[in-house]
């Protein structure tokens, strides 16, 4: 008798960035804190998470002082994937790291997400999703970048004009094979280095990373100057 092939879910823990200080806002609080159609910014890419059907847990990273109204701020919204809330550190990455340490055993892909950036999209997530299931290592969304950049000298010349096609900004969502990304983390700490996303640490295991077209719109609050697209 023929039973048929039924291939097995993977599963994914989403990663919420919410340590961050921004000092270049003048808030006087951290950003992911700024009121966005009656809610705070991070609640929006945590919403989109809960939603999704390629998420399995949620788990948040942030400031110590702000924890338990985290909690209670998820437990009003009914964000059901909630698995912890945990201490960041000093820089972004030892952030990561923090919550890395909290996915969940049975997880097999992890995907790290910008508080700030509020326009996360369901597509984002299936993408990324759909990538890592065909066996690419990793995802980075983004978009081709639109200026001519222009790498410049420590003391201000210009040094050279990398071609623009080949050039990409990257955003988040960023998406992994969970053991990868947890590889990529211990050996940039045995290496002392310190990376800007995480793509850039997986990046020197010399393993594929997947971009994923995105929308110009997927910005990162970052200066008083981006208030104006919440704001128009």
């Amino acid at each position: 008798m023929h039973c048929g092939y039924s291939k097995i879910k993977k599963k994914m823990s989403f990663i919420l960035a919410c340590a961050g200080i921004g000092k270049r806002m003048k808030l006087g609080y951290p950003k992911q804190f700024l009121e966005y159609d009656g809610k705070p910014l991070f609640l929006k890419p945590l919403l989109c998470a809960e939603q999704s059907e390629y998420v399995d847990e949620i788990i948040i990273v942030s400031q110590e002082e702000y924890l338990e109204d985290i909690k209670t701020l998820c437990q009003k919204e009914g964000i059901h994937k909630l698995k912890a809330v945990v201490t960041g550190g000093r820089e972004r990455q030892d952030s990561i790291f923090a919550a890395l340490k909290k996915v969940s055993i049975d997880m097999d892909y992890v995907m790290v997400q910008d508080a700030v950036r509020p326009f996360c999209k369901e597509k984002y997530i299936r993408e990324s999703y759909e990538q890592l299931e065909a066996g690419y290592m990793g995802t980075v969304v983004g978009v081709a970048v639109k200026d001519t950049i222009k790498e410049i000298t420590e003391d201000g010349f210009v040094k050279n004009t990398p071609k623009r096609s080949s050039l990409f900004a990257a955003h988040t969502p960023q998406a992994f094979q969970k053991e990868i990304l947890k590889e990529a983390y211990e050996k940039a700490y045995q290496d002392k280095f310190l990376g800007t996303d995480d793509a850039s640490l997986v990046e020197r295991l010399q393993l594929s990373i997947k971009i994923i077209v995105g929308d110009y719109d997927n910005i990162k609050i970052t200066t008083p100057e981006d208030l104006k697209i919440l704001n128009p």
